[in-house]
């Protein structure tokens, strides 16, 4: 059976990310509304949901469950929606899915009221913002095939994973405050690092980093937050999910290398994240679940859970494009299906010593990788050029050649991912888009 068919333009086209299945939440602002506020996006438009809840039938009769929040899809982010829980979230998009539904009865008042109040939006036309007030930023270590590659490379096979690698979903604690949203150009930083690691004794210096990466990750979103002392039980981890982004973890491997030893990332990782701005519900993904990379090991009972399928089948990408060429070139492709561990299980370990997590909390899954015939599963260039020992090459449309080991000034890497089922249709997350800037003058 097909997926039902939407009267917005672009919404059936197959290759759009933004289809019936999906309605994804967002911050945009417009030349009319120049300040932030709350959208969906639908096909070739975004639901201007600030102008939507104008209209005096919004709460009342189509969006009962907001009754007693009104204003909400006026504020600058989306934390205030959020705070509301899965079952609001599920009945506002669903309402708002069966006014994009061609026929159904609640379209019919969409697209007479729509040109009136201006509701429905070019997505080329608007400005997006950070979705979410962002308190706290935990980046995992959940890409299991990823974790060996780097592991290997480092230490060897027999020693790739360290000891506790199976046990706990292992991350570090990352920094909210320089997370930006698509399309913000990104600095190369300064650091402190070791340029010839065969001297000895090691000599660091400080300049701008030599090995400039990126990791293709995804990002969730909390919603509900937990008091102080009191764990999420694995099985209610789901409840304080909200949705998921498109995450880049920018990362400085000369200077992480340096600095990680022994309490892990630090100015090598906090310059710069990328997410994707459109936030794609759970409910949007859950009919993507699947079993994720296996484990041999037997895990503690707080991390148990009831289903196999506990991640989802996402097809990731990236690209680089070079801005003297303007021509894109691939990276990678990989799946979000290889991660050895779960969003609940990441949010039930993280509070297991009674972390009180809050309403936009924003946990990253590690790079994803995977393992591919023609080498090119690495979720980042430390493992696609084995840590700068293999060139990547190119060759232009003008017969040139590109080569890289890491990143140069003016790349820009756009990373993509959308799920897809021909009975439900293409979920995805839209773009998240990095160009890199040359580092300050030492000033």
């Amino acid at each position: 059976m097909a997926p039902p068919l939407s009267w917005v333009h672009g919404t059936n086209d197959p290759d759009t990310d933004f289809s019936l299945a999906n309605i994804p939440f967002g911050i945009i602002s417009t030349k009319a509304k120049p300040r932030p506020h709350a959208a969906v996006a639908i096909g070739s438009y975004a639901c201007d949901l600030e102008v939507f809840s104008a209209h005096p039938d919004f709460y009342d009769y189509y969006f009962p469950a907001l009754r007693d929040h009104h204003g909400v899809f006026s504020q600058p982010t989306l934390n205030a929606f959020a705070a509301l829980g899965r079952q609001v979230h599920h009945e506002v998009r669903d309402t708002l899915k069966n006014m994009f539904t061609d026929g159904h009865p609640f379209s019919h008042f969409l697209q007479v009221v729509g040109k009136t109040l201006m509701i429905l939006v070019p997505l080329d036309s608007v400005k997006m913002h950070l979705p979410m007030q962002i308190g706290d930023y935990t980046d995992f270590y959940a890409g299991v095939v990823h974790a060996t590659h780097v592991g290997t490379m480092f230490r060897g096979p027999e020693n790739a994973l360290q000891p506790n690698y199976k046990h706990i979903p292992v991350c570090y604690h990352g920094r909210s405050s320089s997370i930006v949203v698509s399309g913000t150009p990104v600095r190369r930083p300064w650091g402190q690092f070791v340029a010839d690691p065969t001297k000895v004794p090691k000599q660091p210096e400080t300049r701008p980093s030599q090995k400039l990466d990126f990791e293709v990750e995804l990002g969730c979103f909390i919603s509900r937050p937990n008091d102080m002392g009191m764990p999420i039980h694995i099985e209610d981890a789901e409840d304080h999910i909200f949705g998921y982004v498109l995450l880049n973890d920018w990362s400085a491997r000369d200077i992480q290398a340096w600095e990680y030893v022994p309490l892990g990332p630090f100015n090598g990782k906090n310059f710069a994240t990328t997410i994707s701005p459109w936030v794609v519900l759970h409910e949007a993904l859950k009919p993507f679940m699947t079993a994720g990379e296996p484990s041999d090991t037997e895990l503690q009972p707080y991390l148990q859970e009831t289903s196999r399928n506990n991640v989802f089948d996402i097809k990731l990408s990236a690209d680089l494009q070079i801005t003297r060429d303007n021509e894109a070139f691939k990276l990678t492709r990989t799946n979000a299906k290889h991660l050895l561990w779960s969003f609940p299980q990441m949010i039930a370990h993280h509070t297991v010593g009674g972390c009180p997590l809050r309403t936009g909390d924003l946990l990253g899954s590690g790079t994803i990788s995977s393992v591919s015939e023609l080498g090119d599963g690495g979720g980042s260039l430390l493992e696609l050029s084995e840590n700068g020992k293999k060139e990547l090459g190119w060759t232009t449309a003008s017969g040139g050649v590109q080569n890289r080991t890491f990143l140069l000034d003016g790349d820009t890497v756009t990373i993509r991912g959308f799920a897809f089922d021909d009975q439900i249709g293409r979920v995805g997350f839209g773009e998240c888009i990095g160009r890199v800037e040359g580092a300050l003058g030492r000033g």
